[in-house]
């Protein structure tokens, strides 16, 4: 029994795809017969021809992968391609470690805990790039005596 017609026609009509059109097994013979569009919707009224649902796509593997990932896990170098400055830009890293430095001269100007001159020059080293991390900067600090020590 050649339905290739019906089922292209049908299909146009339900204005899905092939696969997604329906016949009802027990009324075959009817659709056999069904030769213009009229006789098909006639029959599609009738719920002789229907259209299937549209299959799901489940995010749930997604989700437990991304759990696992905002933990820290599969992140390992067998799972990275591209380099370390396709995954971090330099300059986002830059931003990041510049807003880091800038926050702690003004938490430690707001504290006066360092002087004006201070806060300027380590600002303008800061800028530089002289300083790797706000470890080094504390370091940095301590070590050249320039943060002051509040008496108890």
């Amino acid at each position: 029994m050649n339905l290739r017609n019906q089922k292209r026609i049908s299909a146009q009509i339900l204005n899905v795809g092939q696969n997604r059109v329906w016949f009802d097994p027990v009324r075959m013979q009817e659709i056999k017969e069904a030769i213009t569009k009229a006789d098909l919707i006639a029959l599609m009224k009738d719920k002789a021809i229907q259209k299937k649902p549209e299959t799901g796509h489940s995010k749930g593997r997604t989700r437990k992968k991304k759990i696992q990932k905002s933990k820290g896990r599969q992140k390992g170098t067998g799972k990275r391609k591209g380099k370390q400055g396709a995954r971090q830009p330099k300059k986002r890293d830059w931003i990041n470690r510049i807003r880091q430095q800038r926050a702690l001269l003004k938490r430690l100007m707001s504290k006066t805990m360092i002087t004006t001159a201070t806060y300027q020059s380590s600002y303008k080293k800061a800028k530089g790039g002289f300083f790797r991390s706000i470890r080094h900067m504390k370091g940095y600090l301590t070590d050249h005596g320039l943060i002051i020590q509040k008496k108890k």
